[in-house]
């Protein structure tokens, strides 16, 4: 074949026989196939180099306000959670307020004293944290008056829309509270058992984000309280929130490991307990 490898492509590409162009046809084609195979790899060696999230943080420069609210009425060792909660917002700067034994009524006007207090304020405020601890049900908590009020009318009284001044800012609210009568005697393990979206920046926000909802157990289960100790929950969140730095999201993992590996005691039988945690936030939060 009358075929030279010597010269180059666009050279050959005129007075060429029948031969010839399929030949270069052939050539043009291998090379295309060499392109695209490399491009292949190229983007898989691409994938497959993650890239480190680089996380927003909340600003926390601004004041920090707690709103408690205990109802201690047949809730005996509810002082020593509230002792330590007061132990917690003083270590972290927070203005912290408690209040004890609020009716289902007073749950509610509680809350919204404490939203008014926070968009009246002249200082800009970076975080709220509540705390709600009383006998409860799911979605439901039992006022001193043993009247129920909803959660989730306490929730919306600080969201994005009717809380303007933490409109985009963290608020963090922690419930001891039952949610149900199951009890979890735990299970046996054995060993070490263990689509994205592109958006442009939007320039609302939705109504429900930079929330934190922390229960002190899972949805149908019990909660449980020592008479002298207070509750293991709380207990272990003030220590872990005090004593231990990095974004308040894995403070809350080592709460929860922490709490898989008690065992609590009721009616002689053992008990399992563990935290759930709702989360709506859009950036890390540190407290210290």
């Amino acid at each position: 074949m009358a075929f030279q490898t010597s010269f180059s492509l666009p050279e050959c590409k005129t007075g060429l026989r029948e031969e010839d162009e399929d030949c270069w046809l052939m050539l043009t084609l291998k090379n295309k196939t060499t392109e695209l195979a490399e491009s292949r790899t190229w983007n898989r060696r691409k994938m497959s180099r993650p890239q480190p999230l680089n996380a927003e943080r909340y600003d926390m420069t601004g004041d920090r306000l707690a709103l408690t609210l205990c109802v201690t009425k047949a809730r005996e060792g509810s002082e020593e959670d509230m002792d330590a909660l007061s132990r917690m917002f003083h270590h972290l700067k927070f203005e912290s307020t408690m209040k004890s034994d609020p009716t289902a009524e007073q749950f509610l006007e509680e809350l919204e004293k404490f939203q008014e207090i926070i968009d009246d304020r002249e200082e800009p405020v970076s975080c709220a944290f509540v705390v709600l601890m009383a006998h409860g049900e799911e979605g439901l908590l039992e006022g001193a008056d043993e009247r129920m009020v909803r959660l989730e009318d306490l929730f919306d009284v600080l969201n994005n829309k009717n809380c303007k001044a933490l409109r985009g800012k963290p608020k963090v609210f922690i419930i001891q509270a039952c949610r149900g009568e199951h009890r979890d005697p735990g299970e046996e393990m054995g060993g070490e058992q263990v689509a994205v979206v592109k958006k442009s920046r939007p320039q609302t926000i939705p109504t429900y984000t930079d929330s934190l909802h922390i229960f002190s157990t899972v949805e149908g289960y019990l909660s449980y309280r020592h008479d002298k100790k207070g509750s293991a929950f709380i207990q272990t969140l003030t220590d872990v929130f005090t004593n231990k730095t990095g974004p308040v999201t894995e403070l809350l993992e080592e709460v929860t490991r922490r709490m898989a590996e008690m065992e609590v005691t009721q009616e002689g039988k053992p008990r399992k307990i563990n935290p759930e945690i709702q989360s709506t936030l859009r950036k890390a939060l540190y407290l210290q």
